[in-house]
């Protein structure tokens, strides 16, 4: 399907030009694909570019956040329990969009501390490319709250300041999550 600035423009009752704008900075971060005189098509994720993306994540994420635990102040830990908890409590009520904000949030704080922001940078682009696929059929089978629990494990670890734990957890999290993706099947790639 190819969207149109002034199609959606009408739709949200506002000019072509900022929904054209706002298209161009999705075009920027690989969403869309322009078509010229035409409008905008959602970029399509194919399942080796899921593996991809995955594949990088696990050679980033784990070892990160293993080397995360040791840096992490004390007084901090409340501060991402809580976080951890808007996840749990987005999926729980069935809020995507909150999910979706609450899980970028926790994993790209989670990352910070490994004070490189071109690796948080990184990940927040490998996260923006798959963060809305595959939620809606989760929500309803409950994986998105299971999935929102892991967050809690990881917190558990983190807290119990244990590096290699925490490491092979969010390696299986991003495998689960890699996983859910497919359509359910919770391990790959």
């Amino acid at each position: 399907m190819v969207y149109s600035a002034p199609t959606l423009g009408a739709q949200f009752g506002v000019s072509p030009t900022p929904v054209r704008e706002a298209m161009l900075d999705l075009v920027k971060e690989g969403l869309v694909v322009p078509h010229p005189n035409k409008g905008f098509r959602i970029t399509q994720v194919s399942e080796e570019d899921l593996d991809n993306l995955a594949a990088i994540r696990l050679l980033i994420e784990p070892p990160t956040v293993r080397d995360s635990v040791a840096v992490i102040p004390e007084e901090d830990l409340l501060h991402l329990r809580t976080l951890a908890q808007d996840i749990v409590d987005a999926a729980e009520s069935g809020d995507l969009v909150g999910y979706i904000e609450a899980d970028h949030v926790f994993h790209l704080t989670l990352l910070g501390y490994s004070r490189n922001r071109f690796l948080v940078d990184v990940v927040a682009g490998l996260r923006r490319q798959t963060r809305l696929l595959g939620l809606t059929p989760l929500l309803h089978n409950g994986m998105l709250v299971r999935s929102a629990a892991e967050h809690h494990e990881l917190m558990d670890l983190i807290q119990a300041r244990d590096p290699a734990a925490t490491e092979t957890l969010m390696r299986r999290h991003i495998g689960h999550v890699r996983g859910l993706w497919a359509g359910g099947a919770e391990d790959a790639p």
